[in-house]
């Protein structure tokens, strides 16, 4: 399928106050800022962080984040195999969340030993629509990894998706082995943009959608910041950009559709610096390690 018309000239960037995204899935790092005089008093102690500490006295971290940091599954997912049981240091099954480890050695999960977590990685995927973005579907349906057996490179490993997209919805889908990385890149504090590209039939204009930028609120659920901008219009219909920052369950078609809009092709183009750009419909490309730190960076600084 073609990519859809454009109007040249006519699509506007990223929200207000926000930098130009690169095009492609691989942004180009940022020039270094100069370094500024700093303003510490050069007398002040030195200030020290420390990891928290077992019960024993030895540092270490929770044991939740470190399964996520290896790619068993989220912390969340995590959370809920330790409350069924499914966890174990050795042959004593975890029963919270909380306890305290330096690393992984003897823990295992349905009985499997955990490996040590790997470097993080992250794989953007043009997900077409006709798919679920989950591991398994209860109706049947065609999950993401049923098309990611063939797009991921060899030794790619096992990958999450960070976020979701609706069965009907395609487009840039992040990917990555890092549970706490994919946390990161969700987390409401981060902010990390989303940019779609919607096909509305009906009437609305550009004002309507400007006044989105205060946020919207429909039966009862609040919808933030919205930029959206008319792109392109024939008749009755109109291809619309939206760049968000929440991301909640099927936010850009409520949102449409409280205007009065009915939704025929939604396509996500955008996830942070990452761009959808050219990349063919079912593939994916992996994202360079040096981005990946410079992004974590700025996730980091942000939450």
């Amino acid at each position: 399928m073609s990519q859809p018309p454009r109007k040249p000239g006519s699509r506007r960037g990223p929200p207000r106050g926000a930098p130009p995204s690169p095009r492609g899935p691989f942004p180009k790092p940022p020039a270094p800022r100069p370094k500024r005089p700093s303003t510490a008093n050069p007398n002040a102690p030195a200030r020290t962080t420390s990891n928290p500490l077992r019960e024993d006295g030895r540092e270490g971290e929770r044991i939740a984040k470190l399964l996520a940091r290896a790619g068993v599954a989220s912390r969340r997912e995590v959370e809920r195999m330790i409350v069924d049981g499914r966890v174990k240091i050795g042959e004593e099954v975890v029963t919270t969340p909380a306890t305290l480890l330096k690393d992984l050695r003897g823990v295992s999960v349905d009985g499997q030993p955990v490996k040590a977590a790997e470097a993080t990685r992250l794989f953007a995927f043009h997900k077409p629509a006709g798919l679920i973005t989950a591991e398994r579907d209860p109706a049947g349906r065609p999950t993401i990894y049923t098309a990611l057996r063939n797009a991921l490179p060899p030794g790619a490993g096992r990958v999450m998706p960070v976020g979701r997209l609706d069965y009907n919805t395609e487009g840039l889908l992040l990917l990555t082995n890092d549970g706490e990385f994919k946390r990161l890149l969700e987390l409401p504090a981060t902010r990390v943009t989303r940019t779609y590209r919607a096909r509305a039939f009906g009437a609305v204009t550009q004002a309507q959608l400007e006044e989105l930028i205060e946020g919207v609120e429909i039966e009862g659920m609040r919808y933030g910041r919205i930029d959206a901008n008319m792109e392109r219009r024939t008749g009755r219909n109109q291809w619309i950009e939206l760049s968000l920052t929440e991301g909640k369950n099927r936010e850009v078609r409520r949102v449409l559709e409280h205007l009065g809009l009915e939704v025929s092709r939604l396509i996500r183009v955008g996830y942070g610096p990452f761009a959808l750009d050219e990349l063919p419909k079912g593939t994916a490309v992996e994202i360079p390690p040096k981005q990946i730190e410079i992004f974590r960076k700025s996730l980091g600084a942000k939450a």
